[in-house]
């Protein structure tokens, strides 16, 4: 019953007329909100429209400093990323040890929390009245660094619990690239005379690169855009593109100036995911 529906649901978008009803759905719920962002961006302090008040945005400070924490922190991030989701994904695929397939879902598990919950687990972790600086202060006798110095509530920080949360977006297609790869390729390297490292170099990493770049690619879009890890984390030397598109719409109510930074937001993201398809594209020929 339930498949004769949806079979008729396909033929019905198969029909020119058919397209009508999720088009209209799709210009109300996106395309309008966009076009009244565009139209917000470029509208100047006196009301008129024009280019001057989204230069003027584009060329301040605050919108430069937190376009280059974006990027740096979102750079940072997709590489530790890269890095210990490979590892951890070598490590459970190949070495064999107790808990190996636990400590798989584990990992698996991050992915069903918000991102949010991830920050507030390091804040009772880690912050100024977190489990940490307790100890510390037991068996020290005296206070850890102040908030401002504290690597919590910074840049290092924010990297910290990014990592955290997104190194299960590379492990886990990583780990699905592993189970295809013959076995036989690594006893033929290893009877050769290939190192273990030398096989990870030449038969894994090349095997397991196709998965490396698209869990990389989504860690950068998604680190880019991170938001809610930021505002959780309370970290304010630390700005962002969302927090500043944040700050101007809702501290501010700068609305044409958070609607510009959203558009500069809009454009890196989808810079990224083309050159992302390009770099896969040259890596299938």
């Amino acid at each position: 019953m339930a498949t004769a529906w949806i079979r008729e649901v396909l033929r019905s978008l198969q029909r020119p007329s058919g397209f009508a009803v999720p088009v209209l759905i799709l210009g109300i719920v996106f395309f309008y909100p966009l076009a009244l962002m565009f139209a917000q961006a470029f509208t100047d302090p006196g009301g008129g429209h024009g280019l001057g008040g989204f230069v003027d945005v584009v060329r301040s400070g605050a919108f430069r400093s937190a376009l280059f924490a974006t990027v740096r922190i979102g750079v940072t991030a997709t590489s530790l990323c890269i890095a210990v989701g490979f590892a951890l994904a070598v490590l459970i695929r190949f070495v064999s040890f107790p808990g190996a397939r636990a400590l798989g879902r584990l990992v698996d598990t991050y992915l069903a929390f918000p991102s949010f919950l991830i920050a507030l687990s390091l804040t009772f972790l880690y912050g100024n009245a977190g489990v940490v600086p307790a100890l510390w202060t037991a068996v020290v006798g005296a206070a850890p660094a102040a908030t401002g110095s504290s690597f919590l509530y910074g840049f290092w920080g924010v990297v910290l619990a990014e990592v955290t949360y997104y190194t299960p977006f590379v492990m886990r297609p990583v780990l699905a690239a592993l189970d295809t790869l013959d076995h036989a390729q690594l006893e033929v390297a290893s009877s050769l005379g290939e190192s273990p490292l030398g096989v990870l170099r030449r038969v894994v990493l090349p095997a397991a690169l196709p998965s490396l770049l698209a869990g990389g690619s989504l860690c950068l879009l998604l680190t880019i855009n991170e938001f809610g890890i930021i505002l959780v984390m309370g970290v304010k030397n630390v700005i962002t593109l969302p927090m500043l598109i944040y700050g101007k719409a809702i501290n501010e109510f700068d609305y044409p100036a958070a609607s510009a930074v959203a558009i500069c937001n809009i454009a890196v993201s989808l810079s990224l995911y083309f050159a992302y398809r390009s770099a896969l594209g040259r890596l299938r020929q």
